[in-house]
């Protein structure tokens, strides 16, 4: 089980570095179509990339604490998702991230 918990913070930890460090232009692109305030945005990126940090520590609060918020952060991507009316594709990695999470969360306690 431990094995199958560090590969799941290893691949959470790279899918949001990635999306949010490397095609954070992207990021800003999805945020104006979606009309939401660059202050949000910054926030949001804020708390995935503290969180995302979070789950890597070996101390399992910080793995739960930050698997809770990747968790509520997917919920609210997702929410955004059905919002606009995106297709199932485009909601997949929120999905995805929000099952990792919980299974983190669970793994952890």
């Amino acid at each position: 089980m431990l094995v199958a918990a560090d590969v799941v913070k290893c691949l959470m930890f790279s899918s949001v570095f990635f999306v949010w460090v490397v095609r954070y232009q992207n990021i800003v692109q999805e945020f104006r179509a979606y009309q939401y305030p660059d202050w949000l945005r910054d926030v949001v990126g804020i708390s995935k990339l503290t969180a995302v940090v979070l789950i890597m520590s070996s101390d399992a609060r910080g793995v739960q604490l930050g698997a809770s918020v990747i968790g509520l952060l997917m919920l609210a991507a997702l929410a955004t998702h059905v919002k606009v009316k995106n297709p199932p594709a485009k909601m997949l990695p929120s999905f995805v991230l929000l099952v990792l999470s919980s299974y983190l969360v669970w793994s952890a306690a």
